[in-house]
Order: structure tokens, then sequence, then C-alpha cells
């Protein structure tokens, strides 16, 4: 075995110190949480909560970057007001066209929050999984949340969504069938993602009526942590199209309701606030009174 001269020995402790060092450093950065919100179903809310969502957890101070990874249907800028500020997109990002410090666009009302915009002219099949994968991890470096948000359905682009997450929350509306496809998704995500849950659009009045499933009905099925309850509030879709997310006014009711699903998400004990149930109208009282039905 050769024996080493002493400066080719101080070269080789040197650079074991350096290996050292860089993976001691490695070791210690604390790593962000890569949350997926996905459904299954369409139309069920998931790029507006994820832009709330995100919104609310930038608010309070952490930093977080919302990724669409709906390629083809590019939606959360608009939610988010920043779609003239797109350049980039995801796939330039993982094709390695550009840097990913050049793809991302800074949210107009707060400094803390990011978006990776999705690719409005390619196709899920285009991504490649294992560099989805990659990408964020990347950023969990630098970021203290990732959110991202799924496309509709459990195909490939259900699967490049998830491929980069730890953890998942679903969004169910109060319908039979969006339940179904969630409690598909929960068997398709299994308990390593330890899915949670936010039910969404929910009408008080309905479910009083017995004509909508209410939060105990939908939560009786699918047996999972609830996160919140949004109600299905006109301003919210005026506040979307507007292009400024609800989670910005955190006095209005559903604007507090997100801003508690962000504190139950960083691990406080905050309560779920639940939509009040409305007083029944006039024409209802009445009819009640005299013991007959409406029409």
């Amino acid at each position: 075995m050769p024996v080493l001269s002493d400066p080719e020995l101080v070269e080789a402790q040197s650079a074991g110190s350096a290996q050292a060092e860089s993976e001691a450093s490695k070791a210690s950065i604390k790593l962000g949480r890569a949350i997926v919100l996905t459904s299954g179903k369409g139309g069920v809310g998931k790029t507006t909560t994820t832009a709330n969502l995100g919104t609310a957890l930038a608010v309070r101070g952490a930093r977080v970057v919302l990724i669409d990874a709906d390629v083809g249907l590019r939606n959360l800028d608009i939610v988010l007001g920043l779609e003239s500020r797109v350049r980039h997109h995801l796939l330039d990002v993982l094709e390695d066209q550009v840097d990913v410090d050049e793809a991302l666009v800074a949210d107009k009302h707060t400094d803390r929050l990011f978006l990776l915009a999705a690719a409005q002219a390619r196709e899920k099949d285009d991504v490649v999984t294992s560099k989805m994968q990659a990408l964020v991890s990347s950023l969990r470096e630098r970021f203290d949340y990732v959110l991202i948000d799924s496309p509709a359905g459990i195909e490939l682009g259900f699967k490049n969504a998830v491929a980069g997450a730890d953890e998942a929350i679903v969004i169910c509306t109060p319908e039979v069938a969006a339940v179904r496809d969630v409690d598909r998704v929960v068997g398709l995500l299994g308990n390593r993602f330890r899915p949670q849950l936010v039910i969404n659009r929910l009408r008080p009045q309905l479910v009083r009526k017995g004509k909508m499933l209410s939060v105990e009905d939908v939560n009786g099925i699918l047996r999972l942590p609830l996160l919140g309850v949004i109600a299905d509030e006109p301003e919210i879709i005026v506040t979307t199209n507007r292009g400024e997310p609800l989670a910005l006014r955190a006095q209005t009711a559903t604007g507090a309701a997100y801003h508690a699903i962000a504190a139950r998400i960083a691990g406080e004990d905050a309560p779920v606030p639940m939509p009040p149930v409305s007083k029944p109208g006039l024409l209802e009282r009445f009819g009640s009174l005299l013991g007959g039905k409406r029409r």
C-alpha cells in the first residue's frame, strides 16, 4: 500500500474534511413540506384552494411556492392574478431550457409567495416523473411549503403531481360523485401521504333541508382528518375573477376559514370553523306555520 507524502496527506485530509462538511451541511438543511392538493374529480375547487392556502401560509410568514401541475389547462396564474407575468413554465424547467428561478413568478400581494405555472400548449405525457420528483426535492430545500395543484383524474398527470409530495390534501364537495372519487384517490394515495380533508362549497341551507350531504355525511364515508370546511360563497367567485385570493381578507368568514386551515397545516391546534346555518327565510317560516310544503 503506497505511503502518502506530507503534502499529499494534508490534501487528502482537506478533501475528506470538505466532503464531510458538505454532507453535514446537506443533512442540516431543514426540508420544506411538499403537499399535493387533489380530488380525482374536476371542478371541486382544487386550484382556488391551492391559491388561498398558499396565500394564507405566506401571509403567516412562511415561504411558499405553488406548482401548477395541470399541464395543458393552466389556471392557477389566473386565480392569483399573475397571468401577465408568466414568461416560462413547468416544462421549460423540467427540460432544462431555463433555470427554475427564471420561471418562478413572484406574487403581487406578498413577497413570500411564488408560482411555477403549467404549460398551456403541451400534454401531461410530456412530463418526466423522475424530473418532477427532483424539481420538488430541490424546491423543498428553499421553501417552507411546496403546494402542488394536481389535475383532475387519476392518470399520468395525477402520478406526476404526487411524485415529489410527501403529504396530501384531498378536496371534496358535498356530492355523492365527488365523495366516491375522493375515496378512490385516498385508496391510491395510501397511508404514506397522510391524506387530510377539506370540504369545499358547502351550502348550509341545502344541508338543513336535506338536499346536500353534511360534513358528518362526507366524513362518515371518508374518515379522514378534517382540515377545514369552506362555504359556497359568491364572494369567492368575485375575488377569483379579480385574481385576489379571499385569504387576503382574513376578516371575512371564508378568508378566516382558509387561515384556520393554514394554521392547522402549520401544526397549530386551531378549531375548524363551520359555516353558519342560515335562519329560515320569511316564506319558509310562513309555510311551516301553516303546516304546508312550499312548492
